[in-house]
């Protein structure tokens, strides 16, 4: 079992480097994301983008290499050392050109993150797996044991969709709108963002009545049924006071809005109603 599992690790690093030579090789962008990586820096400009068309070669072979026919043990070897190379190179891309292009596995310029070196340490871990197996070639393998063998391909290659931001359009920009229409974060309950209380406060008739009396910004604010309570400190006939709003949580009416000024020594309240008499 545990050698039908090491042996499909040729299959999936070959995958990944023949899909990230794809970019490097065939998209008119290439040159462009090769002047926008750190290559530059480390290389110089005009070495930048010879250096990414022969990496993108470079990976298409060994890429071609695992996938196909005979298994030497050397093929996985050189895809974890491969690997190795990019976990340095995207380090030190991310120290010293922060804002450059990753230009990994997609021609969408995405700056170097460590989900992209997390990726790289994925593969290094897989081809020194592929290692263990011994020249064992995958298809053989993965007919011996197909349920565990498909079952981690799948589980390893969501990991490096979920590693890769160049991916992040395809799957996580989709998932966050359907979450959002799910929780509804502009309407009511705990997914009320502060902001859009504090906006619809500053828009209120009440607010409008008391701002000359507050002293500070937000200083606390919690949800209490269908209505945000935000609190700011105040000063309401030269005794220091906090300022208390009540605002609609579920809907957009600043015409609800109430506000009560209470005594800081006394805890009294001073005036309570949609505005307050300096």
């Amino acid at each position: 079992m545990f050698q039908s599992l090491a042996a499909v690790q040729c299959l999936l690093v070959g995958v990944v480097l023949i899909w990230s030579a794809r970019v490097k090789l065939f998209d008119r962008r290439a040159a462009e994301l090769a002047g926008n990586s750190a290559l530059g820096r480390l290389l110089g400009a005009g070495r930048a983008v010879p250096a990414y068309r022969v990496l993108g070669g470079t990976e298409l072979l060994l890429g071609v290499l695992l996938v196909l026919p005979p298994a030497p043990v050397a093929e996985p070897l050189a895809a974890a050392a491969l690997a190795a190379g990019f976990v340095g190179y995207l380090w030190y891309a991310r120290r010293v050109a922060p804002g450059a292009s990753c230009g990994c596995l997609s021609a969408r310029a995405t700056p170097v993150t460590g989900r992209g070196i997390g990726r790289a340490g994925l593969l290094v871990l897989a081809g020194l797996l592929g290692v263990a197996a011994g020249g064992t070639y995958w298809l053989p393998a993965l007919t011996a044991a197909p349920a565990a063998s498909v079952g981690l391909l799948l589980v390893e290659g969501a990991l490096v969709v979920a590693l890769s931001p160049e991916f992040d359009a395809y799957w996580l920009l989709p998932l966050r709108r359907f979450r959002a229409r799910l929780t509804h974060p502009l309407r009511g309950g705990a997914g009320v963002p502060l902001l859009a209380s504090v906006q619809q406060l500053q828009l209120s008739t009440a607010y409008r009545q008391v701002a000359g009396l507050l002293t500070s910004d937000v200083r606390e604010h919690w949800l209490e049924e269908s209505w945000r309570m935000v609190c700011y400190s105040a000063r309401y006939q030269g005794r220091p006071a906090t300022a208390v709003f009540a605002v609609p949580a579920g809907e957009l009416a600043p015409d609800r809005v109430r506000v009560a000024l209470v005594d800081d020594s006394t805890g009294a309240t001073l005036v309570a109603g949609a505005g307050a008499d300096r």
